[in-house]
């Protein structure tokens, strides 16, 4: 006998989308490991005055990424990585290692990961869970100066 299922649905809204609003976010990692970006992004949208909408992020490297995790308990982003060191590890025999033996695992944990996020802006507010934020995971052992183009398509008040 199939599980029963119970879904509920909001009424859907609709908005004309009358503006798109960009702006270019520099970080200075400190090396491997996540930098939480959620409040830069709520900043941004306030600032973009959004009501309704939503907001991408693309990161312009090949050696860093974008994803959205726990925010909760910090083990969470400490096991991620220890996951992703072993899916591409230095040591696999990489033949490209132009700029450091980090660097190809750094490119295989980027496509494996996300270099864009779509973020919904629902009543001026990130639509993220609880427990979400939005973290740039940089990927190489050495500090690197990372930008990210953040933009809000939708309305504005």
């Amino acid at each position: 006998m199939p599980a029963s299922k119970s879904f509920s649905r909001t009424t859907p809204s609709v908005v004309a989308a009358d503006a798109v609003v960009s702006s270019l976010l520099t970080v200075q990692t400190s090396g491997m490991g996540f930098t939480d970006l959620t409040a830069e992004v709520a900043q941004f949208v306030r600032e973009a005055r959004a009501r309704e909408g939503a907001v991408t992020l693309f990161i312009r490297h090949t050696s860093a990424s974008l994803t959205i995790q726990e925010n909760a308990d910090p083990t969470v982003l400490v096991d991620l990585t220890t996951a992703l060191n072993r899916l591409a590890p230095e040591n696999a025999g990489w033949r490209h290692d132009t700029e450091g033996p980090d660097d190809m695992p750094a490119h295989v944990k980027t496509m494996l990961t996300a270099t864009s996020l779509h973020v919904p802006v629902l009543q001026g507010a990130l639509a993220l869970g609880t427990w979400q934020a939005i973290y740039l995971v940089e990927h190489r052992a050495r500090s690197h100066r990372r930008e990210i183009v953040l933009q809000f398509v939708g309305s504005v008040n």
